[in-house]
């Protein structure tokens, strides 16, 4: 990982928005493959990684200022239940950020590209315990298990993410707090390594576990290695409550990616609803109003939700 202590605050000091790219697993679905399976968007990294690459190259294209690879449901235990060994696995999980690197370096390579604009970022994406279970856990929480269960469930995944070549972390879609902490707990053992941490939110007042979302981001601002704190993969119509209630609690820079604002139907595995790009970037200049200061998009959104997201931020 590149060791530079706070590469959103580099960011930040040059522009007043940073743009996070969109949704990868449901990009891939809209491009013909097929997720239905534990490993999630993970399986593409065997089947099809070049599609991942040029997914991370669209969304460049589109302004995104940070892409977070396809490592979320990247984990040794889902691996192992797939036949693939503790080196495959890794090989895999360092892939995953390649591909992401690989993508940023072309696009950079690009004089055109570099017109203003700043060398993009790679976050490694880091998704919960949850998502190895595969049952929907990291929208519920209460995962019966300690801190230190959980550093020790990450340990091994953070190590190889930090030796990866990623800019910074993405931990995204935690359930609750103690998930929360033990990561950041567990930043201490990566000197040089920063982070964000983004909360799944059920409402406009908690967390998915159903803790206060105001209180779990004033409980990171003491860790140094975190560098934004929000949510992500949550109903947009409750993101400027969210932000409201976070607001004055943390000197962290405050960071939103919900979904499109679809609903997904468990039981026949499919999304309901509307998804309009000229929508969701209105929503977007309400939550920089309301204090967001990265802002990208989850479940659903595409490159055209980012691309008109950059468009306004560059503007504006």
């Amino acid at each position: 990982m590149t060791q530079q202590q706070d590469p959103i605050q580099g960011l930040l000091q040059k522009q007043k928005l940073v743009v996070l790219d969109g949704a990868m697993a449901t990009e891939l679905e809209q491009r013909g493959c097929d997720l239905n399976d534990p490993l999630w968007s993970a399986r593409v990294l065997i089947e099809e990684p070049d599609l991942i690459r040029q997914v991370h190259a669209d969304y460049f294209a589109a302004g995104a200022d940070v892409a977070t690879t396809a490592s979320y449901q990247a984990t040794f235990e889902g691996f192992a239940r797939r036949g693939i060994d503790h080196e495959g696995a890794v090989a895999l999980m360092r892939k995953a950020v390649a591909l992401a690197c690989e993508a940023r370096d072309a696009f950079w390579a690009d004089p055109a590209n570099q017109v203003g604009r700043s060398k993009p970022l790679v976050a490694a994406s880091v998704g919960p315990y949850g998502a190895m279970l595969a049952d929907g856990s990291e929208y519920r929480g209460h995962y019966d298990l300690d801190e230190d269960q959980l550093m020790a469930f990450h340990r091994p995944r953070l190590r190889v993410l930090v030796e990866s070549g990623a800019d910074l972390l993405a931990c995204e879609t935690l359930p609750c707090l103690a998930e929360a902490r033990a990561l950041a707990r567990l930043l201490a053992e990566f000197p040089g390594v920063s982070a964000w941490i983004s909360f799944s939110c059920r409402d406009g007042e908690t967390n998915s576990q159903g803790e206060r979302f105001a209180a779990c981001v004033a409980a990171l601002d003491g860790f140094e290695p975190v560098v934004a704190v929000g949510l992500n993969c949550t109903a947009p119509q409750f993101v400027c409550a969210l932000l409201d209630s976070a607001r004055g609690v943390t000197r962290k820079p405050l960071l939103v990616y919900p979904n499109s604002g679809e609903s997904y139907d468990a039981e026949h595995k499919c999304w309901h609803g509307i998804r309009d790009a000229g929508q969701f970037v209105e929503a977007a200049r309400d939550w920089f109003a309301h204090g967001a200061r990265l802002i990208g998009g989850c479940c659903r959104t595409t490159p055209g939700d980012i691309r008109l997201v950059g468009q306004w931020a560059r503007e504006n």
